[in-house]
């Protein structure tokens, strides 16, 4: 079989090809240059896909004999990624970027183009399982390693993405034992510093950064009841949950922290509150995807499933809805057991049944914990029919507070197609 090894310059991906080649597949390395921008050198960077990422990658695809070659992805990654990461952050809502890249990077334009050249499969350093079901479906399953499991930003791929998938650590029971290997394979990378943050923003300063892409708009801090708090220069700053950064002047009645509990870019308004009404009892969200093969909802019935909102958060026990809203189209609806904290517009619901990734939808609303269902109707916000944070804070404000994010187009998504023909350099 004719593989293609993404070669990010790290230990995973090096032993992940290694173990390609080693099972007696036609393997070809592959770095993806994303970013054309100078100094992307790792001196003082966090992130990954550096140039130094780069000669890491390959001397790695020398050791193993491979040929080697640099792919410019950069202006799809501006599209698809960085812009996308922009946009959702001045419509208000937390983004993961490094799902979207999975999504549109590495498992649609990089597997695009492989298919395109003769290749059967792309490989890559992720720490998940692609498993074959009895009728000969692929299904995406958790990693033997869970502390270092990688299903959560592969739950945007698709059925057709999982038949050219290979994750070869999938069963791998520790990170520690593939660096041992890549030692014992003689590979430079064995000690190499894992990467973190955000690839694009090397020092870890998000708001620095948001700052010099999303123009200033001051407006007003608020408790619940709408009294105004304080003042901030705009609401790209905040995120659900968070606790410092607001310069509120004066405490809270009771003392304690306040947190960011809503944000509404129309308005230019955060809304803070106490930690426990952080605590959200239903999201929701119209942009979803099935990992693998839709399950099917018996009767209508809820699902029992398990949910992970974050990269490494934990899973929790929920009750899973398809319903159709008012104004058209289908919504994903998890009601969880226990009230999750913190959770944002933006975020990534990952939908699990035991070690199966069943898919996953974009967070649109929350409802808050406190909430009864009384409130619910006599608001009729579970239809999902609402088009704007500004709406849904005037729709909830005789019940309790929502959270809420404008339900809009995905501005990246109309990111250009690539190339009929892409050049590589071979080094």
């Amino acid at each position: 079989m004719r593989v293609l090894a993404a070669m990010s310059g790290g230990v995973d991906s090096a032993v992940a090809a290694a173990r390609a080649v080693e099972a007696g597949h036609e393997v070809v390395g592959v770095h993806l240059a994303l970013s054309r921008m100078p100094g992307t050198v790792r001196a003082g960077a966090r992130g990954c896909c550096t140039i130094e990422d780069s000669m890491d990658a390959m001397r790695a695809a020398k050791s193993l004999g491979i040929d080697y070659y640099v792919w410019d992805f950069s202006e799809r990654f501006k599209l698809d990624v960085v812009d996308d990461f922009v946009a959702e952050y001045a419509a208000g809502r937390t983004p993961n970027p490094c799902l979207r890249c999975n999504e549109r990077i590495k498992f649609a334009a990089l597997l695009e183009k492989a298919l395109a050249l003769g290749f059967d499969a792309v490989c890559t350093g992720h720490y998940a399982k692609v498993v074959t079901d009895s009728a000969g479906n692929k299904q995406l399953h958790r990693a033997a390693a869970w502390a270092k499991d990688q299903s959560y930003v592969l739950g945007v791929l698709t059925a057709e993405q999982l038949e050219h998938a290979m994750f070869p650590l999938g069963d791998t029971p520790s990170k520690d034992l593939v660096r041992a290997e890549a030692e014992r394979r003689g590979l430079s990378v064995a000690h190499k510093p894992d990467s973190y943050d955000i690839c694009f923003i090397s020092d870890g300063d998000t708001q620095g950064w948001l700052a010099d892409h999303i123009p200033a708009a001051p407006g007003k801090i608020i408790d619940r009841s709408g009294e105004v708090l304080g003042h901030h220069d705009g609401t790209h700053n905040f995120t659900v949950g968070q606790r410092k950064g607001m310069a509120i002047g004066h405490p809270a009645p009771d003392g304690k922290p306040r947190y960011v509990l809503e944000v509404r870019p129309v308005s230019r308004e955060v809304v803070v509150g106490p930690k426990a009404a952080l605590a959200v009892s239903e999201l929701a969200g119209s942009r979803f995807s099935w990992c693998g093969q839709p399950p099917v909802f018996e009767g209508g019935e809820p699902m029992d499933i398990t949910v992970q909102v974050r990269a490494h958060g934990e899973q929790v026990p929920a009750r899973l809805t398809q319903v159709e809203r008012k104004l058209g189209g289908p919504e994903l609806i998890v009601r969880v057991n226990e009230p999750l904290d913190g959770v944002a517009p933006g975020q990534s619901a990952v939908i699990y049944q035991g070690t199966r990734v069943l898919g996953q939808a974009t967070i649109e609303r929350t409802v808050s914990a406190d909430l009864t269902s009384a409130d619910l109707t006599s608001a009729d916000l579970t239809s999902a029919d609402l088009t704007s944070s500004d709406t849904a804070s005037a729709a909830a404000a005789s019940v309790s507070t929502v959270s809420t994010a404008a339900i809009s187009a995905d501005t990246a998504t109309a990111a250009a197609a690539i190339p009929a023909e892409m050049a590589t350099a071979s080094l």
